[in-house]
């Protein structure tokens, strides 16, 4: 009898480790909200919450107005009925980091910003700091400054603010799912191990500066030169990075090209950057009525749409796609989804709960 229920147990062992970690997985929210709007959303599928942005005034990290310190209070305010909630700050974004270069250029730049870390996550209550450097090395944001010392400066960065911060403040910054970032911009192996997580901004991987559509936010390439999530996580892993320190991007938004031809059903066509469109808004823009057909590339696990009257392009994530790449977390078992941004969901039923389902299946 023993022996019958020892051969049981290591039978569910394997199935009761998987479903340990599929509940475990992070699910990250950038948040750009005031203190009221976040109340519309389940944020008890939430794990963490980044708030968005904060930026560098005279060295320091800087919550920038009056409205934001509510914001932020508010956010560590829920954490009295989610105890485990992580409530961390955003340092940059696409154009907030133009003085970053600058400013972690020196010893004495980076010790200054790390103090400042430390000093607004004690006032605030708040968990940690996200770097959001776009981008150290290469070019980011036209006009913002980059240089090749940007490299070894963001590994002195995170080596002071792990010191500064100690174990307590989880660590993580934002990078560029695309391969220029991945060869160039940090030293992975040096920074990893000091870091909670990586957040791999797996979209926006064909961006508003591309003359051709294509998939912004795919998760796997249909050929040797498209970007993709699996694209980015492989490099990583092939580098001895801990898959759960990876946590891959979905996209609440899709990107638009006008001027598209109606070939192959406008991808991979010539067109001209537009507008894009919320997922809370999906529902009453890409429609039949309006002139939109809805397409699924297999391959690439990511959705499409088409507008052949009015010759109009986008891409993004949508319930599908996203239940594929928690899918493609679950399997690959990485760190957890995070995604731009909260307040682009719909507040029931939306990307959020379709990640929430998988999560807390089985």
């Amino acid at each position: 009898m023993k022996y019958l229920k020892l051969l049981f147990l290591l039978s569910v062992a394997p199935l009761f480790s998987f479903a340990q970690g599929q509940k475990d997985l992070s699910v990250i929210a950038y948040y750009t909200g005031d203190d009221k709007k976040i109340d519309e959303y389940e944020v008890n599928k939430l794990t963490h919450i980044i708030y968005s942005f904060c930026h560098l005034k005279e060295g320091k990290l800087t919550v920038d107005n009056a409205q934001d310190s509510l914001a932020i209070q508010h956010l560590v305010s829920l954490k009295n009925k989610k105890p485990k909630l992580k409530v961390m700050l955003s340092l940059g974004g696409w154009g907030g980091c133009a003085p970053c270069s600058e400013a972690f250029s020196t010893a004495e730049g980076r010790v200054l910003f790390a103090e400042s870390v430390r000093e607004v996550n004690r006032y605030f209550k708040t968990d940690g700091i996200d770097l959001d450097w776009e981008y150290p090395t290469i070019e980011g944001h036209p006009g913002h400054l980059y240089q090749p010392a940007d490299k070894k400066n963001f590994t002195e960065l995170i080596v002071i603010l792990r010191k500064v911060l100690g174990r307590k403040n989880e660590l993580s910054f934002a990078a560029g799912g695309f391969q220029k970032f991945l060869d160039e911009s940090v030293e992975w192996k040096k920074i990893m191990p000091l870091v909670d997580r990586v957040n791999i901004m797996s979209y926006d991987l064909v961006n508003g500066y591309s003359k051709v559509t294509g998939h912004h936010t795919p998760i796997f390439s249909t050929n040797a030169t498209e970007e993709s999530t699996d694209r980015a996580v492989e490099y990583l892993l092939k580098l001895g990075i801990p898959a759960k320190k990876l946590v891959i991007g979905a996209a609440f938004y899709t990107r638009v090209w006008k001027d598209v031809a109606n070939v192959n059903n406008g991808l991979y066509q010539s067109g001209v950057h537009n507008s894009g469109v919320n997922f809370k808004d999906y529902a009453t823009t890409f429609t039949k009525e309006k002139g939109w057909n809805y397409y699924w590339d297999k391959k690439a696990k990511a959705a499409y749409w088409y507008n052949e009257k009015e010759k109009l392009f986008a891409t993004g994530d949508d319930i599908p796609s996203v239940k594929e790449k928690t899918n493609y977390v679950i399997k690959k078992k990485l760190g957890g989804i995070m995604f731009w941004e909260l307040v682009l969901d719909s507040p029931r039923d939306g990307l959020l709960d379709a990640i929430y389902q998988l999560k807390t299946a089985n």
